[in-house]
């Protein structure tokens, strides 16, 4: 078998079935797709059963989450590569293949992540620095606005550089990876205490510190449409990125770490809350929006504040 296609999905019915459509057919390369279904309850596995018979369903009971739902079916697959693939994307032709044929040419490689498109077909910058105090300095300052093609007071997203070469990064973003077998069988599984978010930053990291090359690679592409299962509670998974942010720094970082990240996001919510709350009461237009952002500042500052640096990250629900 040459690729196993993972895909984990939470209520995104219809999205997982568009991400399944665009992956019929392969050519050139054998293939098979498991979907790992975290309790979904949209119809999700009843439509996958009937539309796409030949895939591999594995019914979660409950939400494991995304690392740990990938790591259910990295046990079973058994391709040479594994492509995980987040359910709110549209793989395009040829991409699966090109990824293939970089990763036999490159034998290093441990992670490939291709160039990842908005449903417009603009870029959607989905390569990362590893998280520093610079950087999150500078996102919170708004440095890397006011001076978005300067690298240096970048944030994290890489988002200065047009993403229109071959290039090994630190970090590629969890929505679409194509890894060599035998680097995950040497680095592990994605750690299973991140929930949602931050198992790409650490499991990047562990590439890269288990000698392994994560490249970006722009011939093959893929449309991301983002936020299929987190806007099912929005509130809740922006909360679940903060803890994964602690965890990932406390993991890599230690306590010092660790406290200097609980501060960053501290800072970076007290920032907001007037911004927000001056928009919220004389910009009309932008209510709703100003909303959300104070009640997500709300959630994280009660969770920082009641012993958010005494926690564990991500949790499972």
């Amino acid at each position: 078998m040459d690729v196993s296609v993972i895909i984990v999905s939470w209520n995104a019915r219809e999205y997982l079935l568009k991400c399944l459509d665009s992956l019929a057919n392969p050519t050139g390369y054998t293939q098979e797709i498991l979907v790992v279904d975290n309790a979904s309850t949209d119809g999700s596995c009843e439509a996958v059963e009937r539309q796409f018979p030949e895939v591999q369903l594995i019914r979660n009971a409950e939400n494991v989450g995304f690392a740990r739902g990938n790591n259910i079916a990295i046990r079973k697959a058994k391709g040479r590569y594994l492509a995980l693939i987040n359910s709110d994307v549209v793989v395009l032709d040829d991409c699966l293949p090109r990824l293939r044929q970089f990763m036999e040419e490159n034998p290093r490689a441990g992670i490939v992540g291709p160039r990842i498109l908005n449903p417009d077909r603009t870029l959607q910058a989905r390569c990362r620095h590893f998280p520093t105090v610079w950087n999150n300095l500078c996102q919170i300052a708004g440095l890397s606005r006011f001076f978005p093609k300067c690298p240096f007071v970048s944030e994290s997203f890489m988002r200065y550089w047009a993403h229109d070469d071959i290039r090994k990064v630190d970090v590629i973003t969890g929505c679409f990876w194509f890894a060599r077998r035998e680097a995950v069988d040497a680095v592990g599984l994605l750690d299973e205490g991140f929930f949602f978010y931050g198992e790409d930053v650490d499991w990047c990291k562990r590439f890269h510190d288990a000698g392994w090359d994560v490249v970006f690679y722009p011939h093959a592409e893929a449309i991301h449409f983002g936020g299929a299962s987190s806007r099912n509670a929005p509130v809740r998974f922006y909360l679940e990125l903060q803890k994964a942010d602690l965890r990932y720094w406390r993991k890599h970082h230690g306590r010092l770490g660790r406290c200097s990240c609980w501060l960053l996001i501290l800072l970076r919510h007290l920032v907001r809350v007037p911004y927000d709350a001056v928009t919220y009461f004389l910009c009309a237009s932008r209510r709703a929006q100003a909303s959300y952002k104070l009640r997500r500042a709300g959630a994280c500052l009660r969770w920082l504040l009641s012993g958010g640096l005494r926690a564990d990250g991500g949790q499972r629900q």
